[in-house]
């Protein structure tokens, strides 16, 4: 690939942060109630959860047949001082705090943890309007939020601006 680009989009292409996090999964067998008042919360006061949803609430698709599921993800901070932490250690601690914050939280049938290695784009591609032509013959554009930022405009802005590159192509 960097056959194709120039050395100014390598340095541009380089130049992306991203931050890094943890996400837990907790899946539990048809019928179990999670008994929270709330589908999705953001936590501001933990130094290791940042979020926690029930996702099947979440997504509204409550059923007799699925069991729920709760997913977690770390806080910024606790994803980079554990990035290359053994993850079965990182699981326990992570359910340790989680255990804290929603004690009435059922035991979970089965768990999977997950390093999220390029988490949410922390630094995007400078000067750059939601993507980056490579090369045109034959076509070759990049996007993604690492030419926005980490948030659904983020992403909407970038697919809207690959389309524009495309169309003259097409």
């Amino acid at each position: 690939l960097f056959t194709v680009i120039n050395e100014s989009q390598k340095q541009q292409l380089e130049s992306v942060s991203y931050s890094s996090r943890y996400a837990l999964g907790l899946f539990y067998e048809a019928g179990t109630g999670i008994a929270v008042p709330w589908a999705a919360q953001y936590i501001t006061d933990n130094p290791c959860i940042r979020f926690i949803s029930i996702d099947n609430k979440k997504r509204n698709i409550e059923s007799p047949e699925v069991g729920p599921s709760v997913v977690v993800h770390t806080t910024v901070t606790f994803g980079s001082e554990h990035l290359d932490s053994d993850p079965a250690e990182v699981q326990q601690i992570i359910l340790s705090h989680l255990q804290r914050i929603v004690p009435s939280l059922p035991k979970s049938s089965s768990i999977k943890c997950q390093r999220w290695r390029y988490s949410q784009v922390t630094r995007a591609v400078p000067n750059c309007p939601g993507q980056m032509i490579l090369h045109t013959q034959p076509l070759l554009i990049c996007g993604g939020d690492g030419f926005t930022r980490s948030n659904f405009d983020g992403c909407i802005e970038s697919a809207m601006s690959l389309a524009e590159a495309v169309k003259p192509h097409l």
